[in-house]
């Protein structure tokens, strides 16, 4: 990593940090950005594997100390965001270490593939928590500080899965599309503040729920390892991600609320919001008959992908 004096006026001087899942990949990666940027970094990890198991001390205390080895400053929390009284741990570590809090980032969760016949209900629950629950539990610890403030900036990291659908992540899908329902919602209870909600949904990067998932595609024969070959030249890398992470952290971003944005290597991106894109006149009595008529007229939409993530 680069040293911390890389960033010249320290634009996120005096401005204090917490990044959840930061042990790894994206989440380390924008640890390290924000303190590159001067902002002093609460790095959250639970550790352990994709599924939730053998949590660890090591990722987020291995993290903070490569931070603090390049010249910031950094406090390692190993607390589940999934769970309430261990999410307020989290931001109470900012409060104690750094006496405030000003940015988060909901960027820890877990993963699982299974079609929606096979899924454990179990693993559905866990999966949701680590990403849905696990964002507004740090939102809701974080927010009444940030508004005492007027300042804060909260960045979650949503999917393709949950914006459009992935085949066989039924749960990764429906957590990542309720963060990013929470985003919407948020924003708007927060508009006028000082404190600004957005989403980041990057295109496949280098991070191991990715590598993972291709590792897994390249072992079902010659075709599934020529398509897991094309997916890894493709993937971007986390510091990309983290970039524009730190981007929507600065002061100079206060206009962007409710936005959820995109990044891919040399393009940046904003989704347009769901909108309505066609309409058809029936009657105010019109029943199931006349309506099925009516869904006939309408041209439903690809489930093909319309981006790659």
């Amino acid at each position: 990593m680069s040293p911390m004096t890389d960033q010249p006026g320290a634009p996120l001087s005096g401005r204090v940090a917490i990044v959840t899942g930061a042990g790894r990949g994206i989440g380390r990666a924008t640890a390290h950005s924000l303190a590159r940027h001067g902002a002093r970094v609460v790095v959250n990890d639970f550790g352990g594997s994709l599924s939730g198991d053998a949590p660890a001390d090591e990722p987020a205390a291995r993290v903070a100390e490569e931070i603090a080895t390049s010249g910031g400053e950094a406090r390692a929390n190993s607390d589940s965001v999934a769970e309430w009284p261990a999410a307020q741990r989290i931001i109470q570590t900012a409060l104690d270490a750094f006496g405030r809090v000003d940015l988060l980032v909901n960027n820890a969760g877990l993963s699982t593939d299974a079609p929606i016949w096979e899924l454990d209900p179990e693993v559905f629950d866990r999966v949701v928590r680590s990403h849905l629950y696990g964002g507004f539990h740090c939102l809701r610890a974080a927010v009444p500080h940030m508004k005492a403030q007027g300042f804060g900036r909260i960045v979650n990291l949503v999917s393709r899965a949950g914006l459009i659908g992935t085949s066989g992540t039924p749960a990764y899908g429906a957590a990542k599309g309720g963060l990013f329902g929470l985003t919407n919602v948020a924003s708007r209870d927060l508009a006028g503040s000082g404190v600004t909600v957005n989403a980041v949904n990057p295109s496949a990067t280098e991070t191991r729920m990715v590598t993972t998932a291709i590792d897994q595609l390249g072992s079902q024969g010659e075709a599934g390892a020529r398509r897991a070959s094309g997916l890894r030249q493709a993937l971007q890398a986390p510091e990309r991600v983290a970039a524009l992470i730190t981007a929507l952290c600065l002061d100079a971003a206060g206009s962007a609320n409710g936005q959820t944005f995109y990044i891919d290597k040399d393009r940046v991106g904003l989704f347009q919001p769901l909108e309505l894109t066609q309409l058809e006149a029936v009657s105010t009595d019109a029943g199931a008959a006349d309506l099925v008529q009516a869904l006939a007229r309408l041209e439903p939409h690809a489930l093909g992908a319309i981006y790659e993530d």
